[in-house]
């Protein structure tokens, strides 16, 4: 006889076995478990983000075999989702697909475009006929790549003529300018979202962000022209969340700088490699640049999107 499926809402207290359902999907769909506990936390205590109405955890005979979460701090209309799910659990991939999809109508409150976005591995163990059957589509493909560093060969760059790069360690005012960087250099890129200082520091965690692994890039004529924004709280690698250049000074090598810069920290902080994700369609040539500094291709994510209409 089959287990019966049983569903509640998560608690801070499952964070420790949803990151092991996590890793579990990581080693099939890219070889190897990647998620960290303290990310999992993150998630479960984000600021926008109500566990009872917004989170769900699939138990299959007492085994967790399925976690979803929704939360909208995009904007109106738009709301993002995270599920998980092990390969042959469709009966709990479309309970959790189906209550994140009424939370989400819910959470637009009948916003004009309202749509629904989430992001999968181009390969995952979540069967992609549930997901086109609903109304969902590919909008977008992002790559994870990688580059394996060594401290004898990633040494600190020279750089451009005139480029001085300064750190956020100690100033609150230049963690402003960061943000203020990050906002203009990403404008137009897919998914962006305008966020002011406080929300922006929420949505990417700033209590576990070490702020001299972040950078402003400065020219004398020019100003504060490009920040790298790092982090070194992930177990697998150093992680290059950010580079950002001014679109009036591109083409100078400021982003390949910074690039390699990222690559001499963490190879001198003992980091065996370093990551970043990246739109396939970025405008800038940022795939390009990756791929030319000897980044190549981990794994690739699909955002599905779903226009959230009315409930029929």
């Amino acid at each position: 006889m089959t287990d019966l499926l049983t569903v509640r809402p998560a608690g801070p207290g499952d964070a420790s076995d949803i990151c092991a359902l996590l890793n579990a999907v990581d080693v099939i769909e890219i070889g190897r478990p990647e998620t960290d506990l303290a990310a999992v936390e993150a998630d479960l205590h984000h600021p926008d983000v109500d566990l009872a109405t917004d989170s769900w955890l699939a138990f299959r005979g007492g085994r967790l075999v399925a976690y979803a979460l929704v939360w909208a701090d995009s904007g109106p209309g738009r709301v993002d989702g995270d599920h998980y799910v092990l390969p042959g659990e469709d009966e709990a991939a479309l309970r959790l697909l189906t209550l994140m999809e009424a939370r989400a109508r819910a959470l637009a409150a009948g916003a004009p475009g309202a749509r629904l976005r989430i992001q999968l591995n181009v390969e995952p163990t979540l069967d992609l006929t549930l997901l086109t059957g609903r109304g969902y589509r590919t909008v977008r493909r992002h790559q994870v790549m990688t580059r394996a560093l060594a401290p004898g060969t990633d040494l600190p760059p020279a750089p451009p003529a005139g480029l001085v790069l300064r750190d956020c360690a100690a100033d609150e005012a230049d963690r402003r300018r960061a943000h203020a960087l990050v906002e203009e250099t990403f404008a137009a890129h897919f998914g962006h979202v305008e966020r002011a200082y406080e929300p922006w520091l929420d949505h990417i965690d700033a209590r576990a962000l070490d702020w001299s692994l972040v950078w402003i890039a400065s020219l004398p004529a020019e100003g504060d022209v490009a920040v790298l924004l790092t982090r070194d709280d992930r177990t697998s690698m150093g992680w290059l969340s950010h580079i950002g250049v001014r679109a009036d000074v591109r083409g100078r090598g400021i982003g390949g700088h910074l690039l390699r810069h990222g690559f001499a920290v963490f190879a001198a902080r003992g980091r065996r490699s370093v990551g970043l994700g990246v739109d396939t369609l970025n405008a800038t040539g940022a795939l390009g640049l990756y791929e030319a500094h000897g980044m190549a291709l981990h794994y690739a994510v699909d955002t599905w999107e779903l226009p959230l209409h009315s409930q029929g």
